[in-house]
């Protein structure tokens, strides 16, 4: 362990990262062994950063318990631009898009969506001050809604989803930055799950998003409109590299993983 003095950082944004982390990156930092070349310099189209990325989706996929037929996708943007990106992409045949409001981020995602797609607001605690998360009673879904938008955990008001909510045959949607990896998720029971990955999974510039297959015909069907950058059938046929990745975020998050 590093002797050096080290506060821990309760504060929104960037969180503690472990200690093994931050001295294997310093090691490793002017030249990754065997490459020759510091992770800040290397190329995203190279043998060697392919594999940093390929290693760090498959430790991923084991700690999430992510079953084939879902893509794990490595963006930039934060979550915050996955509010837009989840109605632009997921529309579908759908023409409204259920979100359920507990919290300070829902509120957010309501807000973009609500610029792309016909939103229902299928509950809301907004009037307690989102002191409490709903009842199951609550929720009013819209039949054949294109999904349904959930956000897992509060960081501001402090509430947390203890169970998903029955969406029916609607694809479940889940902004969980602040809780991503601090317990169990069943991925199957999502259509998509979306997370920053500078709570709990690495350091910022790096969302990492979870969607299942199926919904990427709904980005293909759009990709006429969609600006590509924001298709996520693009990146997931590029495998995350149709630009330059934030390679340095990628590689600290597979360090996490492992």
């Amino acid at each position: 362990m590093s002797t050096v003095h080290r506060v821990f950082n309760f504060a929104a944004g960037p969180a503690v990262m472990p200690v093994s982390v931050l001295e294997q990156i310093q090691r490793d930092l002017l030249a990754l062994p065997g490459v020759g070349i510091s992770i800040l310099e290397i190329s995203h189209r190279s043998k060697e950063f392919e594999a940093i990325l390929e290693q760090a989706e498959a430790d991923i996929r084991t700690l999430a318990g992510v079953p084939s037929g879902y893509r794990v996708l490595f963006l930039q943007g934060g979550a915050s631009l996955q509010f837009s990106m989840v109605p632009m992409n997921l529309l579908g045949a759908g023409a409204t898009a259920d979100y359920i409001d507990t919290g300070s981020w829902a509120d957010k995602a309501i807000k973009e969506a609500k610029k792309i797609v016909q939103v229902n607001v299928a509950a809301t605690t907004k009037e307690g001050r989102y002191s409490r998360m709903p009842q199951a009673s609550e929720i009013r879904l819209t039949k054949a809604a294109a999904y349904v938008h959930m956000t897992s955990n509060n960081t501001i008001e402090g509430t947390e989803w203890k169970s998903l909510t029955a969406v029916g045959d609607a694809p479940l949607v889940s902004g969980t930055s602040s809780d991503m990896f601090s317990r169990p998720i069943d991925v199957a029971k999502h259509g998509l799950i979306y997370a920053g990955a500078q709570k709990n999974m690495g350091p910022a510039g790096l969302t990492i998003v979870i969607v299942r297959e199926d919904l990427l015909e709904r980005s293909k069907a759009r990709a006429a409109t969609l600006p590509t950058m924001m298709n996520y059938a693009v990146h997931a046929e590029n495998k995350s590299l149709y630009n330059t990745p934030p390679s340095m975020a990628v590689y600290a998050t597979g360090l996490v993983m492992k």
